[in-house]
């Protein structure tokens, strides 16, 4: 068994090393999306591969989000255009609700789990029980690089559960946290004796504190793990308990929700991830989740940047007087306006009908601004709204561009 603190030299290169290796592969993975996915030959018909060679040309590349892979899939079953590699030469094809599809290709560990489940203390040689489903699977080829035995335990039949883990004594646990209290609450009820469990990597849904506090309690140490089932891993936990180291086989920006803009470190923003797999070359893939950059570098010894972990849902459309208003919208009277620093559409209800209150923060206001301002919200979301000039910084940095706060009790 290793004692070593890091899964491989790559967690702990130089910070400058890593993103030199990161951008030297994105021209190449560029091109190799617009030759080989149909979906991204006509999104990049007028890129020159060879010039997205920083970070600044990658963030001009359109976004993909995944809350359009269902459309996408539809109109080009069955990947919608964005896989590289016919069906036929895949390991697999997992089905998400939807339904979305999939693509697994063949190599080992093609999700990069192993490299979290390191991070979260297991090793070669240990018995881990797996209540991830459709992820199962994902997860056992991670498993199974690292050299750990799995239990496919699947979710539900909670006494079954507590049965295999009381018999078979396995260190370690994967799957959400809130079947993981069910399966200790029910091996209490049942007097069986869980105490194997030692360690858990944990996704799928939010780790709130009183929860991480419970599991804690019983004696499992819990790291979160942040993926998505087109992506893999993004990012995972470690011991040090500061955020969420991403990956180093993705490229990560956190951007404006609603459009592609990056925004500055330390600001909540929507996640933006480009992989390096070539089988589903997913490039600027927004996520629809919310997160931020952490300054400074983990104690933990990785120099790779970290996130601050989940922080919400980046689709904020909601419908005002019957009619949609998203996030787009407001992006777009921003770029009509770049004076205006950030903005935030509040929604609310005066008793007789919506009312929408466009917060925007400026340097200098003034009256014909806000009156210019006005108009472009009704030019972009077909409905006339109030304008109100804020000074910068007033905006609270939770990623929120529509705050709907009606109330009809």
């Amino acid at each position: 068994m290793t004692t070593t603190r890091h899964y491989d030299a790559l967690e702990t290169r130089d910070p400058q090393e890593r993103e030199r290796a990161l951008l030297a592969a994105l021209p190449q993975q560029v091109a190799h999306a617009k030759a080989n996915a149909p979906y991204f030959t006509a999104l990049f018909e007028d890129v020159d591969p060879r010039v997205v060679n920083s970070r600044a040309a990658l963030a001009k590349l359109p976004v993909t989000r995944k809350s359009a892979l269902l459309a996408l899939q539809k109109d080009r079953p069955p990947f919608g255009g964005l896989a590289a590699t016919p069906p036929s030469q895949l390991a697999r094809v997992f089905m998400s609700p939807g339904p979305i599809y999939d693509p697994e290709g063949r190599r080992s560990d093609y999700w990069r789990i192993a490299r979290a489940l390191f991070a979260a203390g297991f090793r070669a040689g240990d018995l881990i029980h797996n209540c991830l489903t459709p992820a199962g699977s994902m997860f056992e080829g991670g498993a199974a690089a690292l050299g750990c035995a799995v239990v496919p335990g699947g979710t539900g039949q909670t006494e079954l559960q507590v049965r295999a883990i009381s018999d078979l004594r396995p260190v370690g646990y994967a799957g959400t946290p809130s079947f993981l209290r069910i399966i200790l609450e029910k091996g209490r009820e049942l007097g069986a004796d869980l105490s194997s469990l030692k360690r858990a990597v944990v996704g799928g849904e939010a780790f709130p504190p009183a929860l991480q506090k419970e599991v804690a309690s019983a004696g499992i140490a819990a790291f979160q793990t942040y993926g998505t089932a087109d992506l893999g891993t993004i990012a995972y936990e470690t011991d040090a308990r500061q955020g969420l180291v991403v990956d180093e086989g993705v490229i990560v920006e956190l951007v404006r929700p609603g459009t592609g803009d990056p925004v500055p470190d330390g600001e909540v923003g929507e996640v933006v991830v480009t992989t390096l797999t070539p089988d589903y070359p997913l490039i600027r893939f927004a996520t629809g989740d919310l997160s931020a950059i952490l300054p400074g570098l983990s104690p933990c010894g990785r120099t790779n940047q970290r996130i601050k972990g989940w922080m919400g849902r980046a689709d904020q459309t909601t419908k005002v007087k019957g009619m949609f208003v998203h996030p787009e919208q407001i992006a777009e009277v921003l770029k009509r306006h770049p004076e205006l620093r950030r903005a935030r559409l509040v929604v609310s209800h005066d008793g007789e009908s919506d009312v929408m209150t466009l917060k925007a923060e400026v340097s200098a206001s003034d009256a014909s601004l806000a009156a210019a301002v006005a108009q472009s919200l009704t030019a972009a979301t077909k409905l006339k709204g109030r304008v109100e000039l804020v000074a910068p910084g007033t905006l609270a940095n939770d990623g929120k561009v529509i705050e709907d706060v009606r109330r009809y009790d």
